[in-house]
């Protein structure tokens, strides 16, 4: 079997890529919904794997990895790692799970990501609200995130939060940085108590709270919220679109607070995560598979983190339907360090009508069933597709 094409498409909001063989199969892959601009990338990587044949996922990505980065540009080598799992599995008619070593788990808990409820104010009870309405949804969620402070709209809506300049722009991912002040620190620890009057010790809260913060406020709001038994604070000093890693900086913060702290969304390679792992700098760390360089990427990392104590929460809120497969494959496979990862969803809601082979409903209790089809085990109805692409991309499903 070789490899004979490469295409990208936009599907709704979501880019996402297709791998084409002489044999007849084909292997999907997906690339975040805030990346459309990757596809150029992925088509220039286009000519080095044509001709190769896609079980062999390791050999043909030797020739491409070396042209990925931290976030956004790991997002091109990854969704076409991730399309090779898919078209390997389907080539041996197993799940993707058995070939990266075999489930561990017959199914894999996952907290809101995706599925959260809006805010247009930034004040305790908004946030107790938001928070009541991941409690009181359908999937059943046991652990909940909500963003706050630097990733939240809290510094600009609030006065005097902190500092520093908000850069809010047309790029997403435009870094505020900035000294949190006497009443913004306060603020965000009086939301938290509200967001755990609602939750109570039954449902996990997690925080995303940046980048932006200094080291020594990030210090003192982890002490602040030690009463509240948090799941984790994340990309509190770099994280998102920050290209490195700060790896001291972390430790300092871990070191000093026994609330858990959790990086590396952005972080592309496992060459990356060296120095994070290996200096015990976070507790937990967020690998993307469509940021890091795939699945057998992330499960690497998530196995050296075991090694050394460390516990994985993977990131993905924004991959879409294609993504959440990859997911569910990939988790199902990983050490007991596993703990959820974060749930992605197509932005429209005709995403889960051209979708075939995914459950219903697909969260069931905060945990999603591994399934068994060939691949990532799901496939994308072109005919009722069709509608939703540009007419530039009609020949995607050809």
């Amino acid at each position: 079997m070789k490899i004979t094409d490469l295409r990208c498409a936009v599907l709704g909001h979501n880019p996402i890529l297709r791998i084409i063989t002489d044999s007849g199969l084909s292997g999907l892959g997906p690339v975040e919904h805030t990346k459309p601009y990757i596809i150029s990338h992925v088509m220039q990587l286009r000519d080095a794997i044509l001709g190769e044949d896609p079980t062999n996922v390791e050999r043909v990505m030797l020739k491409i990895r070396q042209r990925g980065a931290f976030k956004p540009f790991g997002a091109a080598v990854s969704a076409i790692e991730i399309a090779l799992w898919d078209l390997a599995g389907k080539a041996a008619g197993v799940p993707v799970y058995k070939l990266l070593g075999g489930k561990v788990r017959d199914r894999v808990r996952v907290y809101n990501g995706a599925i959260r409820a809006p805010m247009s104010r930034f004040q305790p009870e908004d946030f107790a609200e938001s928070v009541q309405a991941m409690k009181d949804s359908p999937q059943g969620f046991t652990i909940v995130k909500q963003g706050i402070g630097f990733h939240s709209g809290m510094k600009q809506a609030m006065p005097d939060f902190h500092y520093g300049e908000s850069r809010a722009g047309s790029l997403h991912g435009a870094l505020t940085r900035g000294p949190l002040t006497e009443r913004g620190l306060k603020h965000i620890v009086a939301c938290v108590a509200a967001m755990k009057e609602v939750l109570g010790d039954g449902i996990g809260l997690a925080l995303d709270c940046g980048p932006g913060m200094s080291v020594s406020d990030a210090i003192r709001l982890a002490r602040a919220v030690e009463p509240y038994n948090l799941m984790w604070l994340e990309d509190m000093i770099t994280g998102d679109y920050v290209p490195y890693v700060n790896a001291d900086l972390y430790r300092e913060v871990t070191r000093a607070t026994s609330t858990p702290i959790h990086t590396g969304e952005q972080i592309y390679l496992r060459q990356n995560y060296k120095q994070l792992i290996e200096s015990h700098a976070v507790n937990v760390i967020g690998p993307d598979p469509c940021d890091v360089g795939g699945l057998a990427e992330l499960k690497w990392i998530a196995e050296y983190a075991d090694l050394h104590g460390i516990l994985m929460a993977p990131h993905g809120v924004a991959n879409g339907m294609i993504g959440l497969a990859a997911l569910v494959q990939v988790c199902a496979t990983l050490p007991d360090n596993y703990i959820a990862f974060e749930l992605p969803w197509g932005r429209t809601e005709w995403w889960a009508d051209i979708v075939e082979g995914l459950p219903n409903p697909v969260v069931k209790d905060g945990f999603i069933e591994v399934w068994d089809r060939p691949g990532l085990g799901i496939e994308i109805n072109a005919e009722k597709a069709l509608p939703y692409l540009a007419e530039a991309d009609r020949g995607f499903f050809d």
